[in-house]
C-alpha cells in the first residue's frame, strides 16, 4: 500500500526580543512523499498455516510501515523570508522535511494504511491460495 500526499509544511526561527523583519527567519515549503506499508510474508512461520483438506487458515504477521520518504524532486521551498540581522539557517529547511516526514506518517497512519494494507494483503493471499486449488480461505 502506497499513501501518497503534498502538504504545506512550515517553519521559523524567532527571537524573543527582536521583531521578526530583524531577526526571524521563516520558510514555506511544498513537500510531496509517500508512505509504503505491508504485510512482511518473511514473517510467516510454518504454525501460522493450517491446511484441513481444500481449506487453508493462514496468521498474517501485523501491517506495518516500510518507508516515509520525502520525494526531494517534487519538493519545492514554496517562500523564505530572513530578517536583515541574519543569515539564512541551513538547518531549517532540514528541520522542516523531517517534519513533513513525521505528519506524512501520522496524516497515513490516520488515514486507515495499516488497514488498508492489511485488506490488500488478505485479497492478494485469497487470491493466490484459491488459484491454487483452496475452497475456503480464512484469515486470523
Amino acid at each position: 500500500m502506497i499513501y501518497t500526499m503534498d502538504q504545506i509544511v512550515s517553519g521559523e526561527k524567532d527571537n524573543p526580543i527582536l521583531p521578526d523583519f530583524l531577526t526571524g527567519d521563516r520558510l514555506l515549503m511544498l513537500v510531496h512523499g509517500q508512505v509504503v506499508a505491508g504485510v512482511d510474508f518473511k514473517q510467516l512461520h510454518p504454525g501460522d498455516i493450517v491446511i484441513n483438506g481444500k481449506e487453508i487458515r493462514v496468521r498474517l504477521p501485523q501491517p506495518q510501515v516500510f518507508m516515509t520518504r520525502v520525494d526531494e524532486a517534487r519538493t519545492k521551498v514554496y517562500s523564505r523570508q530572513t530578517g536583515l540581522l541574519v543569515h539564512v539557517d541551513p538547518n531549517l529547511e532540514s528541520q522542516v522535511r523531517q517534519q513533513a516526514e513525521s505528519q506524512l506518517l501520522e496524516a497515513a497512519l490516520q488515514d486507515g494504511i495499516l488497514n488498508t494494507a492489511k485488506q490488500n494483503a488478505r485479497s492478494t493471499l485469497s487470491s493466490m491460495l484459491t488459484g491454487l486449488g483452496f475452497e475456503k480461505v480464512e484469515f486470523d
